[in-house]
């Protein structure tokens, strides 16, 4: 395939590469902290809970992003508000909220195929289409991401590893945890474009993951995630192109399988240390 170029010799490959690097950072930063609060299950259902905005976005003519961003506000302050009225387990709350965005969503799209082309690119991303107005949003959303996981360092860090120590040190837990899926959702609806709300989680929790394995000061694992979602963004590109495979889906799957040698080599070398 040949590389259009556009004005200021920029073309839509670097394009991608970009978007892909900014949403690498915003992931790689909220992510380290969906995985110390094992909020996986949140991000997952996340992903899954924009599709009613997506599509009501597109019936209307409106921007998906959007809808996608009011879909997933609403679904965090849903999950807030089950828990807290129902006492319900917050699992069981993410659940209900998880089931019903999606099927609501579902119902949506069964009442008209007409935007069945850009629904496929909302699954599965489009990291190749990424225009200049997306990258502006992307980077906005990357600085903010960043900068409040800077702010909100010290209630983070306590809420991941003793609520009720939190609570004892003023640290407002409650604000924090709404604070933390927020920047989930923010982080979700950011990125979806470039790898799609199925694969999103690859970038959310495939590289904070391995960090993890890695290292265990929480600003190590931040820096980390990020290079590693980087370094997934360029080989998925790379390889996308020569192998004629989904970019986006391909971008995950490295992204993920960095996680697994990740796991295999650490566990190789417990083995050999314990051996001599």
């Amino acid at each position: 395939m040949e590389l259009i170029l556009e004005p200021f010799g920029v073309s839509f490959v670097l394009r991608a590469l970009i978007a892909g690097v900014l949403a690498a950072i915003l992931c790689g930063c909220i992510g380290t902290w969906v995985v110390l609060r094992g909020l996986a299950f949140f991000g997952d259902a996340m992903s899954h809970g924009m599709l009613p905005g997506v599509a009501i976005a597109a019936l209307l003519g409106g921007h998906l992003m959007i809808g996608a961003a009011i879909s997933a506000l609403l679904m965090a302050a849903g999950i807030t508000w089950v828990a807290g009225e129902s006492k319900l387990s917050q699992d069981v709350s993410i659940g209900l909220l998880f089931v019903g965005m999606l099927a609501f969503g579902v119902v949506i799209i069964s009442h008209s195929q007409s935007f069945a082309v850009d629904l496929t690119a909302f699954l599965f991303g489009d990291v190749l289409g990424v225009r200049w107005a997306d990258l502006v949003i992307l980077g906005v959303a990357t600085g903010l991401g960043v900068l409040a996981c800077i702010l909100l360092r010290r209630p983070f860090l306590a809420l991941a590893f003793d609520e009720r120590k939190a609570a004892t040190l003023a640290m407002r837990p409650g604000w924090a945890h709404a604070a933390l899926l927020v920047l989930t959702a923010l982080a979700v609806v950011a990125s979806f474009q470039i790898v799609g709300t199925l694969l999103v989680f690859g970038l959310l929790i495939g590289p904070p993951a391995t960090a993890f394995l890695l290292f265990r000061s929480v600003g190590a694992m931040m820096v980390a995630a990020a290079a590693l979602g980087a370094f997934a963004t360029f080989a998925g590109l790379l390889i996308s192109w020569h192998a004629g495979t989904s970019a986006g889906a391909t971008i995950a799957l490295v992204a993920v399988g960095a996680f697994f040698v990740a796991l295999v080599a650490k566990r190789l070398r417990n083995a050999l240390v314990s051996h001599w």
